[in-house]
Formats: structure tokens, sequence, C-alpha cells
């Protein structure tokens, strides 16, 4: 049986009917089944521990979601010794074979698509929209990286020499350690899982703790699926007891992590020290964060330009590596983007995640919200606050809300426009011109996503040319990659650039052999 051209999963039409009952239905179901504790999975065997991560809904932090069991550096060595068990029997089914564990998993994702999207609005505090177009992003990795793998398998095209078998193929690196974020916690999970798994390799999923239970379902997706034990082993834990044993330990080839700059760098200098036993140079993948602008001149189409802005800037309350952080103007119609920019965020409805009628739910817990509210009062000494500013007074108790926030003149070079928020914080600065716009827009440490709004040929192919991103969008807002189309990734201290989502993906969980006989 042939497998089917790729194309996206649709996401849902909340405006009808019939989807928000569904939709309800599931969260309804999913509230049923709170509180539940979930084990480690090492192999075959379902493991406990004496110490639990308990996670909270961040709209309501007195509701538990559910508990994880916490690995120790014990869990650790089996699970590495379990994996590379496992490894030696995965990486020896067939390419094809591999692939349809993922399009198993796709099929069975899609069937529980309201439950797990209900998950996530409980757990992550994401919107219905949000929520929904995750999972669909989830589907769409395990539908693409298993087509991408079915064309890797069959091997290198080469120059043939004369008298020569020449052939070249891609082998698995091995078993690594999966280290996702929260704020995708099923898609960006399941696109660097299923990658590496689809590659060959068994990995060790350190879910993020702020979202271990999303994390659990997929576990037990690829368990329905059939993967076998000891391809993926689940080891919840924090950081801190956990991760630099898992990122030096010999037995470790490679590290997919997605998550903030100083971790990153912290997992790529911890890498690269050679440990006794050790016979690998060991592989890093590591996006990290961003602050990302949208350039705006004065021939765009202004209210594109705005709703742009708005989208990317506040969408997910703003957490997001992709989201907008700076809105970039030119002299001659900053005040009037600004003025409607200030409008259209006027009309957002902040409140719980699971009201549909809410565009902004929570931020994502306690630290977050501290750290986001410094922002904001700094915002509010050193430039002009133009909307938002509020919070939870009690958030604790009552939830980690904070309303979208406009600061408007904030200087070039200022924390405000240097600093990664990942929050609903807005700077808006003002430029003298559109190439004094780009230099703004690339005077950061980062370079992953970026807007330009122009109707002028010679500005796109500017910007084209000297906007320093990975993921440069024209006329659209800077944040919903979509997998297959926008191959997505940073430059610079935004990460090591893995392009997921794209054909070249796979291939950073694979090492090339070539292999020449020659004719006697």
């Amino acid at each position: 049986m042939s497998v089917l051209p790729y194309h996206n999963e649709p996401l849902t039409d909340f405006s009808q009917e019939s989807n928000r009952r569904l939709m309800s239905a599931g969260l309804t179901e999913v509230k049923g089944r709170l509180d539940r504790l979930y084990s480690m999975v090492i192999g075959p065997s379902k493991v406990l521990s004496e110490a639990e991560l308990v996670s909270t809904n961040p709209g309501n932090p007195a509701q538990v979601i559910g508990r994880v069991a916490k690995a120790n550096q014990t869990h650790i060595d089996e699970a590495l010794r379990v994996a590379w068990q496992a490894f030696e029997r995965w990486k020896r089914v067939p390419g094809a074979a591999r692939a349809r564990y993922l399009y198993k998993a796709a099929a069975i994702m899609r069937r529980r698509k309201f439950e797990l999207a209900a998950w996530e609005i409980l757990e992550a505090g994401k919107t219905w929209a949000e929520a929904d177009g995750d999972v669909a992003e989830a589907i769409d990795f395990l539908e693409y990286y298993g087509r991408q793998l079915e064309r890797l398998s069959q091997g290198v095209p080469l120059v043939p020499l004369p008298g020569e078998d020449d052939t070249a193929f891609y082998q698995p690196l091995g078993v690594g350690a999966i280290i996702p974020p929260w704020n995708f916690p099923l898609a960006i999970l399941t696109g660097m899982t299923s990658a590496a798994i689809v590659a060959g390799n068994a990995v060790l999923l350190k879910p993020a703790s702020a979202t271990p239970i999303i994390a659990a379902q997929f576990v037990e997706i690829m368990e329905e699926a059939g993967l076998p034990a000891g391809v993926l082993n689940f080891v919840p834990g924090d950081g801190g007891v956990i991760g630099d044993h898992l990122v030096t330990h010999p037995l470790t080839r490679f590290i997919s992590f997605t998550g903030s700059r100083e971790v990153g760098l912290r997992i790529n200098r911890l890498a690269a020290e050679h440990q006794p036993g050790q016979r690998w140079i060991k592989r890093v993948v590591a996006e990290m964060g961003g602050k990302d602008a949208i350039v705006v001149d004065e021939t765009a189409d202004l209210e594109a330009a705005c709703q742009g802005i708005v989208q990317s800037a506040f969408g997910f309350q703003g957490q997001k590596c992709s989201a907008c952080s700076r809105a970039i103007v030119v002299d001659s119609v900053y005040e009037m983007v600004l003025e409607r920019v200030v409008e259209l965020t006027r009309d957002l409805k902040v409140g719980s995640a699971e009201t549909y009628e809410h565009q902004m739910g929570p931020v994502i817990d306690a630290q977050a919200f501290s750290k986001i509210a410094s922002y904001i009062d700094w915002g509010r000494e050193h430039a002009r606050l133009v909307y938002g500013g509020e919070r939870e007074t009690n958030p604790n108790q009552n939830g980690y809300f904070i309303a979208p926030t406009v600061v408007a003149d904030v200087e070039p070079g200022s924390k405000l426009e240097q600093e990664e928020i990942f929050g609903p914080v807005l700077a808006f600065v003002r430029a003298k011109d559109f190439t004094h716009a780009l230099q703004i827009a690339n005077d950061t440490e980062y370079g992953l996503t970026g807007s330009v709004y122009s109707k002028r040929r010679d500005r796109i192919e500017q910007a084209r040319e000297e906007f320093y991103v990975g993921n440069l969008y024209i006329n659209r807002k800077c944040t919903g990659a979509v997998v297959g189309a926008h191959p997505f990734g940073g430059f610079n201290m935004s990460g090591t650039d893995s392009k997921t989502g794209s054909p070249n993906y796979v291939l950073q969980f694979m090492q090339m052999k070539a292999v020449a006989e020659q004719y006697s």
C-alpha cells in the first residue's frame, strides 16, 4: 500500500457549533482524569519513585492536572543501558517500517484531537485555537518526518567511478536525549522525538517540568502505536538533578534541546567536554530564543501590518520564541500604527483558556509572571506605557494572568528592546527610514524570525538579503511556521538553525556512510 502525498492537518473551525461541542466534550473528559499519577517508562517497565513532579493549571493553580514520577541519576543510567539494547534491534528495522509507526501515531492523535487539545488548555493555558494548532502541528511532524525518512532510506545519489560500486547511505547515531520546551508541549516534543526515533535512534525523553502530563499522553500514544519497548524512554525530572548527568553521560550520543539561551549554551558547553569512555563527539541540536521584530514602512498595508503585529505579539500570551517582541516602524507612520495596534489590543479578551471567547489565557507559572511583570515595570519607568500593564494581584491563587501590554518610544539598545521577555509585552521602536529599521532589527544577539510589511520591491529584496534571521516573512505575521512550507530555525544565539519541518531535519539524527567496492 503506497503512502499518500503529505498534506498539512486541517485546523478546526470553531465557528462551527458542532466543533465547539466536541471541544467542550474533550474538556469534560479530561477534567474527569485529573490528578492521576504517571510512571516513568524505562524499557518495558513502568517505574515509580519516591519523588513526584506535580503539574498544575496556570489559570487555576489550585487545580492539579497530574503527577509524574521523578527520575534520578540512577534511573538515567538504567534508561541509557536499556535504550542502547533497544537501539541494536531498532536500527535494523527498515526505514519504511519505522515510518509506519509514526503514521499510526498520527492516526491515533487525529482520533484524540479534542482530548489532546483539552490537556493543553488545562496544563499549558493555551486557548482553543492555539491548542488545536499545536495538536495539528504534532500530527504534521509525524506524517512529514515519516515520509522524509522513507526518502532518505533510498540512499544518496553519487557519481559512479568506472570499475567500482559506489554507494552511500544514512545510519542512525545511537541513543540521545530529547529535552523539549513547555510552550509547544505536544508539537515540538513530538517533532523532536519522532524525528530521532524514525531515523533509527533510541531516546530518553525528559519533558518540560511545566507540562509533563501532555508528554505522558504522547508516550501512551507511541505505546499504542506499537513502538518497541526501550526505543522511547520517559524520564521526567528536575533539570538540576538529572539534566547535567544526562548531557554529560558518556553513553549519550546526541542531545536535542529547545528552550532558553542560557540552558542551550550550557548544554552545548557540557556536551563538548569529552568524558571517560566516550567514543564520539556528541551532536547537539539546540533551538533557543528570539527577539523577533516586525518592520513596517510607509508604503505598507497598515491595517494588515497592525493585525499581524497584534497576532504575533499576543498569540499564546507572547510565549513563543517566534513572537513579535518589537514593532519597528518608520517615523512617518509610527503614531498611526501605534494607535491602531492599541485599538486592536484593547479588543483582546483575557481570561480562562477554557472559555472559547478568550483570545489570551494565563502565562505559564509564577516565575514567568514575575519576570514579565519586571519588564512591564521597567517599560513604565523608562519608556511610554500606552496600554496594558495590569496583572493579577494574587496570581498564586487566581492564576497567572497579565494583560497584553504595549510600550512605546523604546530606545534601540535598551533592555526592553534587546532582551527576550517571553510574555505579552510589545516594544514599539521608531526608525528614521527603512534602512534604519533593518539596522535596529538586526542589532540583537538573536536571529530567529522577522517580518517586513512593505509594498516596495526594492525594500523587500533588501530585507531578503539584510534582515538576518532564519525565518523571514514578507507581508504576513512572524509566527505560525507551517511544517513542510516554512523550515524553522534561527541564526546567532537563536540556536543551531535546525530547520524543523524541513527535508533536512531528520539528517541531524543520522550520519552518512560511504562504501566503495572495486570490481576485480
